[in-house]
């Protein structure tokens, strides 16, 4: 039997391995070069296209500003709990009906799981951990909390008091319904609103005295 040499001129088999692996590196490159060209153009400070959406944003979260990379439909207690890891903001609905993921937008309360981080740019928000001063003196609400042991499992707990919190800049000084009409946004599953509702009573009341 002829024995045959393999020589230059003998073209290589492609085998189902080889080929795949071929497909996998074009697609790195294609996708390499995107990326590549979104980091010029950011950083070149050239415009956007129509339609689309900056990832890379700067937030200001209890006081600082965080740079964070979000996605056009993500919800601001998304990047809060998973990108800047203030897990204080709870997600129990997940759809603006418990209030447990309660933040304030520039002093307003708002269900921060139905609100898009792209729409928070250039405003003050605040979590349940900001609430607190520097030297760790808790918030006067915070401390009603503790005075009156207002909460059970606490999920909900800092829902009410980011939704007490803001509800007394506008009204500092309410009556206990006033005050229940105020945060009714707000669910608890335990169910034990007499006490809370007094908790934030004693809240508002640190308050004035603060």
């Amino acid at each position: 039997m002829e024995e045959k040499t393999m020589t230059a001129d003998t073209p290589n088999r492609v085998s189902r391995r080889n080929f795949i692996k071929g497909v996998i590196a074009s697609g790195a490159v294609v996708s390499s070069a995107g990326y590549l060209w979104r980091s010029s153009a950011l950083f070149g400070q050239q415009p956007s296209a129509p339609g689309s959406v900056e990832r890379l944003i700067t937030l200001n979260v209890n006081g600082q500003d965080r740079r964070v990379d979000v996605l056009k439909q993500e919800t601001l207690a998304t990047t809060l709990r998973y990108k800047l890891g203030l897990t204080g903001t709870k997600l129990g609905c997940d759809r603006s009906e418990c209030g447990a993921c309660t933040v304030l937008v520039d002093d307003v309360p708002r269900y921060s799981c139905s609100v898009l981080t792209h729409t928070v740019r250039g405003k003050k928000i605040v979590t349940v951990e900001g609430l607190a001063a520097a030297d760790g003196t808790l918030h006067p609400v915070q401390q009603g909390v503790i005075d009156e042991q207002g909460f059970q499992c606490a999920f909900c707990m800092s829902g009410f008091l980011m939704a007490t919190v803001g509800y007394l800049k506008t009204n500092p000084n309410p009556t206990r319904a006033e005050l229940a009409h105020g945060i009714s946004g707000n669910l608890c599953r335990c169910q034990d609103y007499d006490k809370i509702l007094t908790a934030m009573m004693r809240g508002a009341e640190n308050l004035r005295k603060a």
